[in-house]
């Protein structure tokens, strides 16, 4: 880690702990080891070097890639559930922090939100090719099953510490259980469509 991330690094720490107005420019400049006029150069004010601090945490953000052409959904989606549930588990305190401030400094949530924003996006597509390939036989909108997903997993990172007993149980099968439920509902079983009894039914019916 360079430098410039280190400080970096050390303001976002620093906003997740106290909040804008906590994060005096002392706390970050002790917390990256460094002056406080060394912060006055390299980023001009407090509010810029916060304001890059969470744009270089959304950029250093990774999580499992999501095939263009589904071909295991059950593997694919629970690999990117629980990379992208890790992810959220890491920055909870500073998420939490951004949605708190919200209302007296929305930016600082905006930039919290562009990862969350990202992986939508991502998982959309992964949706959509799901329902092209022709791999669900139910009928659903891709907008609202990812956000059925999402929610699922922001609710588990955001709020498991609170109150564990609520939510799945181990903890480390949670992201697989939310990505099972999801492609039961769309009508996925084990990378092809779901066969309904009504399905079987009339194909009998057919065949006879």
């Amino acid at each position: 880690m360079n430098h410039r991330d280190a400080i970096l690094t050390a303001a976002a720490g620093v906003f997740a702990q106290h909040g804008f107005r906590g994060s005096t420019t002392r706390r970050i400049a002790d917390a990256a080891g460094v002056n406080e006029i060394t912060l006055f150069r390299q980023f001009g004010s407090k509010e810029a070097l916060i304001r890059e601090a969470m744009v270089h945490l959304g950029e250093s953000a990774t999580f499992a890639a999501l095939p263009d052409t589904p071909v295991d959904p059950e593997l694919e989606l629970t690999e990117w559930s629980e990379s992208f549930l890790k992810h959220l588990r890491l920055r909870s305190p500073i998420i939490r922090k951004s949605m708190s401030e919200m209302e007296e400094r929305p930016d600082m949530c905006e930039f919290a939100g562009k990862v969350p924003k990202r992986a939508s996006n991502e998982l959309c597509l992964y949706l959509t090719a799901l329902k092209r390939k022709g791999m669900a036989s139910g009928k659903f909108e891709p907008k609202t099953a990812a956000a059925m997903l999402m929610g699922a997993i922001f609710s588990d990172a955001m709020g498991r510490e609170m109150m564990p007993e609520v939510f799945p149980q181990p903890e480390a099968k949670a992201a697989q259980q939310y990505t099972q439920l999801l492609l039961r509902a769309l009508g996925v079983e084990n990378g092809s469509p779901k066969t309904t009894h009504k399905q079987t039914k009339r194909s009998k019916q057919l065949s006879s």
